[in-house]
């Protein structure tokens, strides 16, 4: 085993023992430096960020894996406005829940605590850092990041950002750890840490995912791709239909909420249809479907049975023209990743029918799946989106990073 990575280890565990006994104005404040060393360091912040920009122009790397490497200074903004969001939230460790009186008078219930350390490994987006650290070090979590190489500079940067401010608010800097080493190997030697590290959670590729649940001998808590559906169903409002549909594949392409797959009720399609290809046409979006979708789009792609289950994250849609909202929920538990579907209806009963039977983490009705995020959902942030369904499925957030013990008060029982 890696000598620097065990000692990573033993560092973030040491650092989660002293986080635990802080107070929630301790972290605040803690989160508050973290911010203003991002104010401080903005330039320096966009310059590393330069660098992996353009190693990846120069690696080939596509449009939408570079917007989601690039800090501007909206998004060094928005990781500012992460910060001051995660401050407001409540905290979560040492909150009691479920107390109640056995007939032998011992009190029992529950109190919320850490996990531990966390190792997450991530790809392409370096605000993941942020993130990641303000939820960690608010619920007394350590935690060590291994990053991609495509953003090693940027990720470097921000690590040196918040275990600097760490240090400024008297908190131990080994709360937050990274791995330089970007090679496959230091993956696998992290995954076998389980004296170290309590919780391992991958966010990336299929490949990615696939790897860590093969080598890991530690608990995982999946964070897969997104294949993520939007269905008009009959009673669609058509105007409604092509704004959602439109901001689910166009807004951000990009990221794992984004719309993968459209299906449409035959019975709304030929209205639907050239309606939502013409605003699709202005953005470039290229378009792949099924046989009934080419009767009524004859100048597309023809969609392969590979497309129905592709995370695209990019400016490309298959297309599917159902004749029931049965066969659509059907089509979505068969290819899809169980992250965000959405239906477009005003019928009560067939969006209910929809919540219902659809086997995935967000479940919309009439609403973008691009709002599966967890600062869209009142979060302040998210260590990602769990497909899986224990011990979390969706966005992860402060709770989502403890667990309940059992605490017992008592006055001299003893069990006969």
């Amino acid at each position: 085993m890696n000598q620097t990575l065990l000692d990573k280890g033993n560092n973030a565990k040491a650092a989660s023992r002293e986080l635990v006994k802080l107070t929630t104005e301790k972290k605040n404040y803690a989160l508050a430096m973290i911010a203003e060393e991002i104010e401080a360091s903005r330039s320096e912040l966009k310059s590393a960020n330069e660098n992996d920009l353009k190693d990846g122009k120069e690696k080939g790397l596509t449009s939408a894996f570079l917007d989601r490497l690039e800090l501007n200074d909206k998004r060094i903004n928005d990781m500012i406005r992460v910060l001051n969001d995660v401050i407001s939230l409540k905290d979560p460790v040492g909150e009691i829940i479920g107390m109640s009186t056995l007939p032998n008078g011992l009190r029992v219930g529950q109190m919320r605590m850490p996990l531990g350390v966390i190792g997450i490994i991530f790809e392409s987006r370096p605000n993941v850092c942020i993130e990641v650290a303000a939820l960690t070090i608010k619920s007394a979590n350590g935690v060590i990041l291994r990053g991609g190489s495509d953003a090693l500079n940027s990720n470097l940067a921000l690590t040196g950002i918040i275990r600097k401010g760490l240090r400024r608010a008297g908190l131990p800097e080994s709360a937050v750890e990274i791995i330089e080493d970007t090679d496959r190997e230091s993956v696998k030697e992290l995954l076998r840490m389980r004296e170290h590290i309590d919780v391992i959670i991958p966010r990336g590729g299929l490949n990615l995912i696939r790897f860590v649940e093969e080598h890991s001998l530690i608990p995982v808590i999946r964070h897969d791709q997104g294949i993520c559906h939007t269905y008009v169903d009959e009673f669609a409002n058509i105007e409604k239909a092509v704004s959602i549909a439109y901001n689910a594949k166009v807004q951000r392409p990009g990221v794992c909420n984004s719309m993968e797959t459209l299906l449409v009720h035959e019975k709304i399609a030929p209205e639907f249809l050239p309606k939502m290809k013409e605003e699709f046409d202005k953005v470039n979006v290229e378009l792949r479907g099924c046989s009934k979708t080419k009767s009524y789009l004859k100048d597309i792609k023809t969609a392969s049975e590979e497309d129905w289950s592709t995370e695209y994250l990019d400016l490309i849609l298959s297309i599917r023209t159902v004749s029931s909202s049965d066969e659509a929920i059907a089509h979505i538990n068969k290819y899809g990743s169980h992250h965000s579907d959405a239906i477009v209806t005003e019928n009560y009963s067939k969006g209910m029918q929809f919540l219902n039977e659809v086997d995935s983490a967000a479940c919309y009705i009439n609403a973008s799946t691009r709002f599966t995020d967890g600062n869209e959902f009142g979060l302040g942030a998210e260590m990602g989106i769990s497909n899986q369904k224990l011990h979390v499925r969706g966005p992860m957030g402060l709770r989502e990073l403890t667990s309940a013990k059992y605490i017992i008060f008592g006055d001299g029982q003893i069990r006969q």
